[in-house]
């Protein structure tokens, strides 16, 4: 947790992640341009840049989009969910390169500006064969800049996490512009298909996987709960591990119902950092910690502990036996409610 805004302190496992990082790209990179090189030996240098940039931006950005719902599907993939940004900043530091080397081998020789000459060099868009695809990677590209722009807790602070987040969902676009932007220039070259086949299947992949993802979220979002005096009957005690939560759907609101120390308690399932999924976290030391970041609450309050300020809704809980009833009505953010004692 971090509203400070001060320097990053990297952890030894961040360091490890940036370094993993650091060598794949490194790696593909060479490999990339040696064989390239090898296959092909009249291909220029900026074409292998191009290319080679190209390619791995587009590599990253399908691993960026898989990672959320994997997180989703097997804890085991939230340390790549904590760590997405580096990967996200890294992806678009390489599309960055890209852009800049093919701007200047296509439109850095004529009488134009480069950029102006982007979106105004080619205006055949009715024309599949010879779409300026140019524009479509550069208006991705602009997204791109955005997000990598805002990626720091200050913004997402400033802006509203709602607000952030519609920002940030964006990347769904840049990656529609993205896939248009290769599968059009691959067109137009004719050369090879194997880009466009590899793309689809990546396309394939992503929405598979966002699509078992979804199909998991729903089956909370369509259970039928009886209500009982303005309760809502969400399941029996033994149904939830210690230190862990079950999460049910409220008036179109997930709410986190929290089993810890021989307690219950219930907050909404939203954290206020990133939207993440509390009721996915566990309680650690007596606070509820989110799966993404890291953030936490106290239970009984749904307040962060100081010195920071965040706070999610509360919702008052009873017991019957070991039947558990959550109140249909929250609290207003940061309202105090006592923990519900398991006697037995």
């Amino acid at each position: 947790m971090a509203h400070d805004y001060t320097a990053v302190l990297w952890s030894r496992q961040k360091k490890r992640y940036d370094m993993f990082i650091a060598i794949s790209v490194v790696l593909y990179m060479v490999s990339f341009i040696v064989i390239n090189s090898a296959v092909n030996p009249e291909i220029s240098e900026e074409t292998l840049i191009i290319r080679s940039t190209g390619t791995l931006a587009i590599i990253l950005l399908h691993v960026i989009l898989l990672i959320g719902p994997l997180s989703r599907l097997n804890e085991n993939f939230l340390p790549l969910l904590y760590n997405r940004r580096h990967l996200g900043v890294t992806m678009f530091l390489i599309a960055t390169v890209h852009a800049v080397f093919s701007t200047l081998q296509f439109h850095a020789f004529g009488n134009i500006n480069p950029v102006l000459s982007i979106f105004i060099s080619n205006m055949e868009y009715g024309s599949l064969t010879n779409f300026p695809f140019q524009t479509l990677g550069a208006l991705a590209w602009i997204i791109l800049f955005l997000m990598a722009a805002t990626s720091h807790d200050f913004w997402l602070k400033n802006l509203s996490a709602r607000a952030w987040k519609s920002l940030h969902i964006m990347v769904y676009i840049a990656y529609s512009l993205l896939v248009l932007h290769v599968m059009l220039g691959v067109a137009q070259d004719r050369s090879t298909i194997w880009p466009v086949a590899l793309l689809g299947a990546g396309m394939i992949l992503i929405i598979g996987v966002h699509l078992t993802a979804g199909f998991k979220e729903s089956k909370i979002d369509n259970q039928n709960l009886p209500e009982k005096e303005g309760f809502v009957h969400a399941g029996n005690v033994d149904d939830i591990e210690n230190n862990r939560a079950k999460v049910i759907d409220i008036n179109e609101e997930r709410v986190a119902i929290f089993k810890y120390d021989g307690k219950l308690s219930a907050v909404s399932n939203v954290c206020q950092h990133q939207n993440g999924p509390l009721g996915e976290g566990r309680v650690i030391g007596g606070l509820i910690t989110c799966p993404w970041h890291g953030y936490q609450y106290k239970p009984h309050d749904g307040c962060s502990p100081p010195p920071f300020d965040e706070k999610v809704p509360t919702f008052g809980l009873k017991l019957e036996g070991k039947e558990i009833y959550v109140k249909k009505i929250a609290n207003e953010a940061g309202t105090e409610v006592a923990p519900v004692t398991i006697n037995f």
